[in-house]
């Protein structure tokens, strides 16, 4: 199961973010690049997580908040809602900017040798007023249990 640890450099990648954490999990006998670990992470999901977030897209829009279709620049990728912001073969760069707070998500592999693979999730947010904050607050319990199931599902078929 993925194990919680500590982001240091949160306000580097998103200046004014006031949570950052990140969540990893090894992988053995496959080999992915960022974008292909994302991709298996956000698509592959489980099918509660799916629901949850369906619930939360009807919650949350009579607030103006997104709930999908967001624009994308020609030629920007997008994994699942979320646009690519930045990519490399260890990181990918995943994002969304809204009134009530902005967030990043990055996914980073790292070779441990020895066909092991270290795919992480790194989760950083910036709100921007009360509604952020509240918003972060209650959606906090959640948050720490659909990263780590997601990212438990990178290295299963």
């Amino acid at each position: 199961m993925p194990a919680v640890q500590s982001f240091p450099k949160s306000g580097e990648l998103l200046p004014g973010a006031s949570f950052a954490d990140r969540y990893a999990v090894v992988i053995d006998g496959q080999a992915f690049d960022a974008i292909t670990a994302a991709e298996r992470a956000i698509l592959n999901g489980p099918a509660w997580v799916s629901r949850l977030l369906a619930l939360r897209n009807l919650l949350v829009k009579p607030f103006g908040l997104k709930t999908g279709g967001v624009d994308l620049q020609p030629h920007q990728r997008q994994v699942g809602m979320f646009p690519v912001i930045s990519q490399t073969a260890s990181r990918v760069v995943l994002g969304l900017d809204d009134r009530h707070l902005d967030f990043r998500l990055l996914v980073d592999v790292k070779e441990l040798g020895e066909g092991r693979q270290e795919v992480s999730a790194s989760t950083l947010v910036a709100p921007h007023n009360w509604l952020g904050r509240v918003y972060l607050a209650i959606i906090m319990p959640f948050h720490r249990i659909i990263v780590p199931a997601m990212l438990a599902r990178v290295g299963r078929g």
